[in-house]
């Protein structure tokens, strides 16, 4: 079998902050709310059953929701299944996604006593940041986030920074470069925001548009190759990068299937993809079916080969090979539901394309001929190896 990595949601959808522009308030009714937590029973079944497939580097990723408020308990109950039932020598990886606002000593020191590595959210400077990610009682969650983020350098956890570009900090990629730079965040991904109002069933007003985001592509590449390519890894460009030096990216927006990913739900269903959770879209649950079955299961085939139902536009397209259409969800969200549709990023795309691809190509070949350096996450994360 080919591997995959498990992205858990321990705690669901729920939240310690209530960030404007969270998925999940586009979501099925049926995704639930409120308090949601995985029991211990579901995580060792789960934990047993995908050790148990033998992959050389088994990789879970927690996410949510918050997946602090499961508490740290719940993860070093995680980590004892993990040893026990993975082999000597087998390397596990274990990363997490959070908001940073309950990091303190006790999840940093567990954190590094147990090599995770975390991904931070942040929108950039406080102006920015504070806008729509606010906690219940409306108030801003930079200064929580940055403190978390001083606990986890203090300890030496590993860390990456993840930024969602908004209506309000998409046209200013200087002010988030210099952020990222002054703050020495030295991995950085931004991902693009679109969402529709479920009322209007239009464009969520915190979105962008595809103009938008292909400017701050262009703008932001050149900062990036100005300061450095070799000194700062953005998720995006290392990913177009690798495409050129490896023959593959390292994102699955840009890869030829979707597949990566088996996505675990609290209650224990199972799913192709986080941006597909739904009645619909449920493979099984693997308090009932192993999840070697879920992962073979047709219905999650079928997902992975639906990213190659183009457009007419997408196959005439100069950048398919390294585009393919981008993320499904951008495909399917703001359209008719179906994928063989131009992703809603489209003209942000080619834009950004056009500006920068013969650079990309020259970057890569330096790299292939060794004469620039790369800083890439996957080779430079540190795993925990079983003994």
């Amino acid at each position: 079998m080919t591997p995959f990595t498990l992205l858990i949601k321990p705690s669901g959808s729920d939240c310690n902050i209530d960030c404007t522009y969270c998925f999940y308030k586009s979501r099925s009714p049926e995704v639930g709310s409120g308090r949601q937590r995985m029991t211990f029973d579901t995580l060792e079944t789960l934990v047993r059953q995908y050790m148990g497939l033998g992959f050389p580097v088994p990789g879970f990723a927690w996410q949510g929701g918050e997946p602090t408020l499961m508490g740290v308990e719940f993860f070093r109950k995680a980590v004892e299944c993990e040893r026990r039932y993975g082999r000597s020598g087998q390397q596990v990886s274990n990363t997490f996604q959070t908001n940073g606002v309950l990091l303190d000593e006790t999840w940093c020191r567990f954190f590094r006593e147990n090599l995770f590595l975390l991904g931070i959210s942040i929108d950039g400077p406080e102006r920015f940041h504070d806008v729509y990610r606010l906690d219940h009682a409306g108030r801003g969650t930079f200064a929580r986030a940055m403190r978390g983020i001083s606990t986890c350098r203090e300890h030496g956890v590993e860390f990456s920074v993840l930024i969602l570009l908004n209506d309000r900090n998409v046209a200013h990629p200087d002010d988030l470069f210099r952020f990222v730079v002054e703050n020495r965040f030295g991995y950085v991904q931004f991902i693009p925001c679109i969402e529709r109002d479920p009322l209007t069933r239009r464009r969520a007003p915190f979105s962008i548009t595809p103009r938008q985001y292909g400017d701050f592509l262009s703008r932001l590449f050149d900062l990036w190759c100005d300061y450095g390519p070799d000194r700062l890894n953005i998720r995006e460009f290392d990913s177009l990068t690798t495409r050129f030096v490896l023959g593959h990216p390292t994102i699955c927006t840009y890869s030829r299937e979707c597949g990566g990913f088996l996505v675990v739900e609290h209650t224990g269903d199972a799913f192709s993809c986080e941006f597909f959770v739904g009645p619909e879209w449920r493979l099984g649950n693997i308090r009932e079916t192993p999840i070697e079955d879920l992962a073979g299961a047709e219905a999650r085939l079928a997902f992975a080969r639906s990213k190659e139902d183009l457009s007419g536009r997408c196959r005439r397209c100069p950048h398919l090979e390294i585009c393919w259409g981008g993320c499904l969800k951008d495909r399917t969200r703001m359209g008719d539901g179906s994928a063989r549709r131009e992703s809603y990023f489209c003209d942000g795309y080619l834009r950004f394309f056009d500006y920068a691809r013969p650079r990309i190509e020259e970057i890569a070949a330096a790299v292939r001929e060794g004469r620039l350096g790369r800083r890439t996450r996957e080779a430079e994360a540190v795993r925990m190896v079983l003994p």
